[in-house]
């Protein structure tokens, strides 16, 4: 979209911001696209359409530039499910339905592009000591965030549950593992066995039921 005739010139950081951005965006596209082997500096950089000065001045090392990438995804993807999840449970009254409701929402989160970006890594990350360490505080800190997003979604009625932290490891953990089939069996994720197994756990853990 064209800039007002009328507008400020944008500063160096503004336009240094932009292309760290297009860059952070251009590299998520090659890491779900073509996997992290694919993901060379100079696929994100013909992507992206900057310079490979711009680029090393941004990210100098291809690891720490997929791991930001990832969270970078991770990050806008998290934003805009809390507020699709929000708009999903407005007017749901807390509840074993609710709960139900919640289950569903967050198993769909694990079927969007940040999270096979960070399997690629992951996988990567097994056997690449350098891109373990840079991936494992950033991944420290992406889960700490899942769990503030996840918190609010729950509501403060199951969040003061005492077993309610036991619960939400439970889930997060065994979502992300039964997800990781789904990169080779083309099932539909609404239809998994194992949804209806969590509600149960959860509404006997929560409710007594």
């Amino acid at each position: 979209m064209a800039r007002p005739a009328h507008a400020a010139p944008r500063s160096r950081e503004e336009r240094s911001a932009d292309s760290r951005v297009l860059i952070l965006d251009a590299a998520v596209d090659c890491l779900i696209e073509h996997g992290y082997a694919g993901a060379s500096t100079l696929a994100i950089q013909a992507k992206a359409g900057v310079s490979r000065g711009r680029l090393l001045h941004h990210f100098p090392s291809r690891d720490g530039l997929l791991v930001a990438a990832a969270q970078h995804l991770a990050a806008r993807r998290l934003r805009e499910t809390e507020a699709r999840v929000a708009a999903a449970l407005t007017g749901e009254p807390e509840g074993p339905d609710r709960v139900d409701r919640c289950i569903e929402l967050l198993w769909a989160t694990f079927h969007e592009p940040h999270f096979w970006a960070a399997v690629e890594l992951w996988t990567a990350a097994r056997t690449h000591p350098p891109l373990a360490a840079a991936l494992r505080p950033a991944e420290r800190a992406l889960r700490e965030a899942i769990y503030d997003v996840a918190d609010r979604i729950w509501g403060p009625a199951v969040r003061a549950h005492p077993r309610y932290g036991e619960l939400r490891e439970l889930l997060f953990t065994s979502m992300r593992g039964a997800a990781l089939p789904y990169a080779f069996d083309a099932r539909p994720p609404a239809t998994d066995r194992h949804i209806a197994l969590w509600k149960s756990i959860a509404r006997t853990v929560l409710f007594g039921e």
